[in-house]
């Protein structure tokens, strides 16, 4: 079987939301190769944006852990980023007031520990100690806050998962001696300095030259391709990726087989009917607790990848504006579903980065001289970026309205999903439709004949009936 033939069978296998999803994916893919090609777009801005959806997607996988699996209204996302980002920085940041660097505890003239050059002992990267100090953190905060809380359902939560996510952003704030308040931390080192090898590969790889190509028709146009170097930042761009999709990959890994686990069963019940759940023995509090720590954490991942992606950490990341994309991204792709949270990471960075390069695309005023469509226009035109609200908006609205399940439904992340895909017509893949078209079924066939035959007249002769 050819490659060709391979590729057209897969693709014939998916359903209508996935091929939209697949041709979602290839056009931004072409756009971004343009981009790339004709200079609009630096290969090392690229890479930043792909370690930016891989941020939001590990935020989408921790709020679909607590929402999209157990049903617990977390507002509090960018709490816990925030506790991840700033929990690695105040450790390994240039400026940071109680940063690690140079850190000496003894004991009876016995040094106990010791951080210097970037190590604890010598021989631990300090970056690594803030990714578990990070997590650590999180999790306990996760445990303090989940104590009181996730007693309470629907409204109440939600009311105080936000109240939580503001307290924590006031606290970064306010905390100057501790958190260099509203001037933020900066100077961080990226994730691998320090460690052997990946430490100084950025420094020892060779530039690349890649030279300018002139493109047209003589005396015509001219453009101008290609035309850039690859240098150190663009190869410690590419190891902050690489990170970020090691993160991603192992995260999805584990949630995969949670979902499929007895575990993830549980969640899914206290998520439908958390009575229910109770009446079958299972201490609900328990379970909720371990999916909001888990969730937490996952979001404290995410943190500490920005922290060292951006080199810099300031209470403005903790906007309540950035809880929102995350969910904004977590109900369209659907809740529940992993593959849905990767989509809508790819998404919400789509909305966020593309508007801030529209208004220099389109046309600075409107064709048509229309007095309020004109000034309209250019008001928007002016003030793209300002306007990628209204997308996301509209795109919510759009979602609910013609999606409310989200574009990619978890139904094939089912613990059966060859029966999932076995009981699908051509195009989706929505077990409520199959139980009620099985229902309906059912009903045809008892109000047939003892031996199946219908009771009414058969049609014959190309769907004539007798009269």
């Amino acid at each position: 079987m050819s490659v060709a033939d391979a590729a057209r069978g897969w693709f014939a296998g998916l359903t209508r939301a996935e091929r939209g999803v697949t041709g979602f994916v290839v056009v931004l893919a072409a756009l971004l190769l343009f981009g790339l090609v004709t200079g609009g777009l630096a290969p090392t801005y690229f890479l930043y944006l792909v370690g930016l959806v891989g941020m939001y997607v590990l935020l989408s996988f921790g709020l679909n852990v607590q929402w999209g699996y157990t049903g617990l209204i977390n507002f509090s996302v960018a709490a816990f980023f925030g506790i991840g980002a700033y929990g690695t920085a105040l450790l390994t940041a240039g400026n940071s007031p109680v940063g690690a660097d140079g850190w000496r505890f003894s004991l009876a003239g016995v040094e106990l520990v010791w951080v210097s050059g970037a190590r604890l002992y010598g021989l631990l990267p300090l970056t690594v100690l803030g990714l578990l100090l990070a997590v650590a953190l999180a999790a306990a905060v996760a445990v303090a806050i989940g104590v009181p809380t996730l007693r309470l359902r629907a409204d109440y939560l939600a009311i105080a998962s936000l109240g939580l996510a503001e307290v924590v952003r006031l606290l970064f704030l306010n905390q100057r001696g501790v958190t260099n308040g509203s001037a933020g931390l900066r100077g961080l080192p990226g994730f691998f300095d320090g460690w052997p090898v990946l430490g100084t590969l950025p420094q020892t790889l060779p530039g690349v030259r890649v030279h300018e190509l002139a493109v047209g028709l003589p005396g015509v146009f001219t453009t101008r391709l290609l035309g850039f170097t690859l240098g150190a930042p663009f190869w410690q761009a590419l190891l902050n990726v690489a990170l970020v999709l090691a993160m991603v990959a192992a995260v999805y890994a584990v949630l995969r087989r949670v979902h499929r686990s007895p575990w993830g069963r549980v969640l899914a019940t206290i998520r439908s009917d958390e009575d229910l759940a109770e009446a079958l023995g299972k201490d609900t509090y328990a379970f909720k607790m371990q999916s909001f720590v888990l969730g937490s954490v996952i979001m404290a991942l995410a943190g500490v990848f920005y922290a060292h992606l951006n080199l810099f950490v300031s209470p403005g990341d903790l906007a309540p504006i950035n809880t929102f994309y995350v969910w904004i991204a977590v109900i369209l792709g659907g809740s529940g579903s992993n593959r849905g949270a990767i989509f809508g990471g790819f998404v919400v960075i789509a909305i966020r980065e593309g508007t801030r390069f529209l208004g220099e695309v389109l046309p600075a005023s409107f064709p048509v001289d229309l007095p309020l469509v004109t000034s309209t226009y250019a008001t928007v035109v002016n003030n793209f970026a300002s306007t990628r609200l209204l997308a996301v908006g509209v795109l919510i609205i759009l979602v609910m309205r013609f999606r409310p399940q989200g574009v990619l439904p978890p139904q094939r992340e089912l613990i059966w999903p060859s029966s999932v895909a076995a009981s699908a017509g051509p195009g989706e893949t929505n077990p409520r439709e199959t139980i009620e078209g099985d229902a309906a079924a059912g009903a045809h066939d008892a109000d047939s004949g003892p031996e199946g035959e219908p009771d009414e007249p058969a049609v014959r002769n190309g769907g004539d009936t007798d009269e």
